[in-house]
This record gives structure tokens, sequence and C-alpha cells, in this order.
């Protein structure tokens, strides 16, 4: 039974664990300087994150998206994986990544317990990823992406962030792209976080400018299920893939709500801009404290608010999305 829930009756099956704040890509909109280490504690252990996953797994929560920075950076990340696979009444073991070590490290992932796959991918258009991301490694992302189909991966998503005049105009390509694919594009809406107000103020487009093309386009929104992201998701007869909007401006997004974030330093963060972290840490030390964590964890989703202030310009503690996962 899911004891996951808050005072507006949201339930949470569903944790966005992330594993280091360290980033191997410059993206534009979040880390244009690259990932600079401020030389506090290390990140969380695999002990440490094997009592933590108990216990939200004890509350009744099943699905967990390992997230970064870039976690494929954790050269324990096999383990880590394999750890919270184990888990009983863990049934989705998620992770999000740039995907260039998949050609590498997937099929190691994939015996561990990794059953979903997110890949961030700003762009099809080779040059142009490189523009946004500073790095010029799609080739080997895309080699990543058709061996998690072959290996049979269950869910494979891309991720594109929005970005106006940069790709907002890649629409027809992704749908080509789609067409024998089974595979699902999420256009991400670019937010604002505490360090990006000017890129924001000069790049952020509305994502529903994107669901109007989709809809003229004869694509039909799907439901959404019970432990599925904020994607709005698009299906069209013709193609095998999916296409997602997550939209975090429109009216009502935090009504759905369902995850709950854990950052690398293991703080317990309510909502992605919110303005507190839960110290969890301290009780991941030992066994004897599983009552105190369990006790900590339900207690504080009485704090959870009915929404973000994004369109107030609050941004809370986030700096940059790399610093908790997205």
């Amino acid at each position: 039974m899911n004891q996951l829930a808050d005072g507006f009756g949201r339930r949470f099956p569903y944790l966005r664990l992330s594993l280091t704040e360290a980033c191997n890509f410059r993206c534009r909109y979040c880390l244009p300087e690259g990932y600079q280490a401020d030389g506090r504690p290390k990140f969380l252990t695999v002990d440490e994150i094997a009592r933590l996953v108990r216990a939200f797994a004890i509350l009744g929560m099943h699905k967990i998206r390992l997230t970064g920075g870039e976690p494929s950076l954790r050269k324990d990340l096999e383990q880590i994986i394999a750890t919270v696979a184990q888990v009983p009444g863990i049934r989705k073991v998620a992770i999000t990544t740039n995907g260039t070590l998949l050609p590498r490290h997937l099929p190691g992932w994939s015996r561990a317990g990794l059953n979903a796959l997110n890949v961030s991918m700003d762009s099809l258009q080779r040059e142009r990823f490189r523009a946004i991301t500073g790095h010029d490694r799609l080739p080997q992302i895309m080699e990543g992406i058709a061996l998690a189909q072959a290996l049979g991966i269950p869910s494979i998503k891309l991720n594109a962030v929005l970005l106006r005049g940069v790709n907002d105009d890649e629409l027809p390509q992704w749908m080509e792209f789609l067409r024998e694919r089974p595979l699902s594009i999420r256009f991400i809406e670019l937010m604002r976080t505490g360090d990006n107000a000017d890129y924001f103020e000069r790049y952020h487009l509305r994502a529903e400018v994107l669901v109007e093309q989709l809809l003229a386009a004869g694509w039909s929104e799907r439901a959404r299920a019970a432990d599925a992201g904020p994607a709005r998701e698009f299906a069209h007869p013709d193609y095998c893939g999916r296409v997602g909007i997550i939209a975090p401006y429109s009216r009502d997004f935090c009504r759905g709500c369902n995850r709950l974030r854990v950052t690398a330093r293991g703080d317990l963060r309510l909502c992605l801009f919110g303005d507190f972290g839960v110290p969890l840490r301290p009780l991941l030390q030992s066994d004897d404290d599983s009552d105190a964590l369990l006790a900590r964890i339900t207690t504080q989703l009485g704090l959870k608010a009915a929404g973000h202030g994004l369109h107030q310009g609050l941004t809370g503690l986030t700096p940059h999305l790399a610093s908790i996962g997205g």
C-alpha cells in the first residue's frame, strides 16, 4: 500500500534519485561552463542508497529513476542498479543519461536490472547537437540507442529541451525518425533556474506550440499511466513511436505530480523548485535508524506545496538542473 501522500490527495509511486552533480557535457541551458566541483562532502554511497530505497519501497514506492548530473560518471553505477533492482517492491529501475557511455556500459546495466532508459538528445542534427551540448557525440548516442533496442530494453525515451530559434523546427524530422522506431521523444519546455535567467528570456518557447502542431498533423493524446512522468503523450497510427510534451508552465501542471526527489547528498526535495531540502543522510548510516527514516519521509510530505513558483520567477534552491537531475 502506498503510504506516500500529501495534503492535496496526490500519491507518489516514483522517486528520482540523483547519484552525482557532476556532468561531462556543457549544455548551454544548464552548465555552459562545465561542471565545477565544490569540495563539499561526497555523494551517497551504495549502502546509503540501499537503505534509502528500501525505506521508500516500504512506504509503497515502486519506480526509481537514477539521475545526475550524469549518472554514468559513477564508476559503481552497475552495482547501484543491481542494488536498487533487488529491493523488494521495486518494479521499475530507470536511468536518465546523456548516452555517451551507452555503447560501453549498457549491457552490464541491463543485466543488473535496468529496464527503462531516458537519453538526453536535444537535436537530430549533428552540428546543432554539438552547439547545444558542447560535444560532438551524437553518433555514439545513436549507437547506444540502437543497442538499447537490440537488448530489448522495455522503455526507451529520448529527451529534447525545446529552445526557441535553435531546435524548435525539428518536429517533422523527429516524426520521420519515429516512423519505424517504437521510441518516445519528449520535448521539455525550457525552465528557468537560479542561474539561467538571461538564457531563459532569450530561448524560452511555450511547449503548447508543439501540441498545436501535433494535433494539426493528426496525432492524438493518450491517457496517462498512474506512475508515468509529467509528459502529455501523443500517438499516430502511421508511426511506431510517440511524442511527449512536458510543459511545466502549463495550467494545472502540478496537479498530477507523482514524484519525489533526493539529491546526490541525501536531501529530500518535495519539489524540483522547492525552497528547502530535508536531510535524510544522517538516518542512512545504520539499519537501526529505519523507523526514524520512515517517519521523517512521511511527516515531511505534509509540507509539499500545491505547485511550483515558476510563474512568479521563483526557482527555489535549484541553481541548474544538473544539481538535482531535473
